[in-house]
């Protein structure tokens, strides 16, 4: 790839509380092991037999050692912990029994509707027990795979610790998904049992979950559904289906923990089904390591965290840190079944006060929803509880950050904001609390991973844009692609053997990274290539704008134009004066040559269920009018705000 260019410029510095900095638990280990400043941290990190091998010590216990950190011999097919005999399992669970956190609370659950449930960790140890045995007496056993259609209720972390527990492969699958995308990803991972429920609540609406999956596994080898009873809604069951309190009712609440092999598979979990394919990407049980250690240095987690990532568990931030790793640190997290603004838009908040929630994950999108209901909303609930905030999903802008930091935060919560994918498995790059924090930046690649930006010869630059690459193996890393092997080299990896995250990004003079995009989403504007990022940033900079969407069209001239599609705050009309000023804005903010040719103003874009703008259906509206498959948005109905602004202005 060309050079990308370099235009944002954000020179605002944050530091962290004192307090913070002193109490972090990666001050704590960096103390016990006589490691004087965060330099030398970095530096002895990349010793990789050493750091991990270290790390992994306060982290998890194996049924018997492994022989090796790392095995490169048969590279990019990594081994981590070699010949070590494990389950994630005994970590998430069983370790705790006869602790004192078997009676702590695991999960704090709350439905859409506001009924709470709270189940300890001996709660959870019980119910996943039950469940494996239910899944054992339908046959399931070491290594098949289970395919997982569920919402955001307790059922679905105890199915996939049941699955676990026996050795058993699950793969999730977002339960927005279509009936299509459903099977496409049974087919292909070739599972033999599916668990689902009759239904779930959004926005005040039942979801015949039921009816969906029964669609999915017409023609699949599926032999059994087992379908939770939440909703109450009127289902139809078939020779091969079950309920699940009938599955487990007589079942025992104890279950040996099938002893795995550091390379067995966890799971399976697709990704990037909407331009091709699905891929599945496989995690090993050892992937543990990265995740819990990410989870424990990042957010800081003591014993009397209230954590909630609010994310759900259908993608992998819901999967590394909703379920595995903050139940291998034995913290209380919160699970939440509905939408984030229902019945009214400052639900979260209200959440944050009645549970007294200390750490926040949530999406940029997410909070710039929320700055376009008005901060008025944010003032209404008491979130003094915070102490720690964080982003995931996509680079936030930084207005969204300093929205975030002085609306939720009160200028006080440090906001880690984490770069990371599917195929990473944990954080990557991300601010520690202990650093200071530029707006929009993820800061550095943690101790144990490297990353660099290359230019389209493969060096690396810093000030400029390229092609953001990994340049080491880390152990919550995927193994493979599921059946694909050929794929996964092909597709992730360069000659070199670098990890290819096929993100661009820069990196700045004092190593921070500034992620810019997708690398298909670059402009390409009269020789200038431009991260759309850059120029949705400097849109929604605008004290008018909430969200922006900005894609190349055509250009006879330049090549490529600038499309920008902006959603406005609430109360604010749009206008040709307002496009003027827009235009201008951009203009200031980055030059010239990031102007949008056209300003379309809509009420919302298309995105998925985990937050991310789907710019390539934005693009294809606009150019092809073809906008092909649209089951894993979150709102079909954004695709007609698009057709309509667009009919419009033309």
């Amino acid at each position: 790839m060309s050079k990308v260019e370099v235009l944002l410029e954000e020179e605002r510095t944050f530091y962290p509380p004192k307090e913070i900095v002193e109490n972090s638990n990666v001050k704590q280990w960096m103390d016990a092991h006589d490691i004087p400043d965060i330099e030398t941290l970095y530096q002895r990190s990349k010793d990789t037999e050493w750091f991990w091998g270290e790390v992994e010590k306060d982290l998890v216990e194996w049924y018997s050692p492994y022989d090796k950190v790392l095995d490169s011999s048969d590279a990019p097919f990594y081994r981590w912990f070699t010949n070590g005999k494990y389950n994630i399992v005994h970590d998430a669970l069983d370790r705790h029994m006869g602790t004192p956190t078997e009676h702590k609370v695991a999960y704090i659950f709350e439905s859409e509707q506001g009924n709470v449930t709270e189940l300890t960790y001996r709660d959870l140890y019980n119910e996943v027990n039950r469940m494996a045995n239910g899944l054992k007496s339908l046959g399931v056993g070491k290594s098949d795979r289970v395919a997982l259609y569920m919402p955001m209720i307790p059922a679905l972390p105890i199915a996939m610790l049941a699955c676990a527990r026996i050795g058993a492969v699950h793969s999730v699958v977002f339960s927005g998904y279509s009936p299509h995308a459903l099977q496409d990803r049974i087919q292909d991972s070739g599972a033999k049992v599916l668990i689902t429920a009759d239904g779930f609540w959004r926005k005040g609406k039942v979801i015949n979950l039921k009816a969906l999956a029964d669609e999915a596994v017409k023609g699949t080898d599926i032999e059994h559904t087992i379908c939770y009873q939440w909703a109450q809604v009127e289902v139809s069951m078939s020779e091969r289906d079950i309920w699940w309190h009938d599955l487990v009712a007589e079942q025992p609440d104890e279950c040996e923990t099938q002893v795995m092999d550091s390379e067995d598979p966890l799971f399976i979990l697709y990704t990037s089904g909407t331009t091709g394919k699905p891929k599945g990407v496989v995690h090993a049980h050892t992937y543990s390591v990265g995740v819990a250690l990410t989870l424990k240095w990042v957010f800081d987690l003591k014993p009397r965290d209230v954590w909630w990532c609010a994310a759900d568990i259908g993608w992998i931030t819901g999967h590394s840190y909703i379920v595995y790793g903050p139940l291998m640190l034995g913290v209380t997290s919160v699970l939440y079944e509905g939408a984030p603004a229902h019945p009214e838009p400052n639900r979260l908040w209200e959440m944050i006060a009645r549970h007294g929630i200390t750490v926040l994950y949530t999406s940029p999108t997410s909070i710039r929803m929320h700055m376009r209901f008005g901060d008025e909303w944010t003032q209404k609930d008491d979130m003094s509880s915070l102490r720690l905030l964080g982003t995931v999903g996509e680079p936030i802008n930084p207005e969204a950050w300093i929205w975030y930091y002085e609306n939720i935060g009160k200028s006080r919560c440090p906001i880690m904001d984490t770069w990371w994918q599917t195929e990473t498995g944990s954080f990557v790059i991300s601010p520690l609390p202990i650093l200071p924090l530029k707006p929009g930046s993820a800061t550095r690649p943690l101790p144990g991973f490297g990353a660099e930006v290359h230019d389209h010869e493969g060096k690396s630059v810093v000030n400029e844009g390229g092609s953001l690459v990994l340049t080491s193996p880390w152990p919550s890393m995927l193994h493979t692609l599921y059946n694909e092997p050929e794929r996964y080299v092909e597709h992730y990896w360069t000659k070199s053997g670098d990890f290819i995250s096929g993100d661009i990004a820069r990196v700045d003079n004092d190593g921070y990274f500034w992620v810019q995009g997708r690398g298909d989403d670059v402009l390409n504007v009269s020789g200038h290539r431009i991260g759309n990022s850059e120029v949705e940033s400097a849109l929604v900079s605008h004290s008018s704008v909430s969200e922006a969407a900005v894609v190349g069209r055509p250009d006879d001239i330049k090549g490529e134009g600038i499309a920008a599609f902006v959603v406005l705050k609430m109360g604010v009309e749009p206008g040709d004066e307002l496009m003027k000023i827009l235009w201008n804005h951009v203009g200031e903010e980055i030059g010239k040559i990031a102007r949008p040719d056209i300003i379309y103003f809509v009420d919302d874009l298309p995105k998925t269920r985990s937050g991310k703008i789907m710019r390539r259906v934005v693009r294809s509206v606009l150019v092809s009018k073809e906008v092909g498959d649209i089951s894993t948005l979150a709102n079909p109905e954004a695709v007609k705000e698009i057709e309509d602004a667009v009919k419009h202005n033309n």
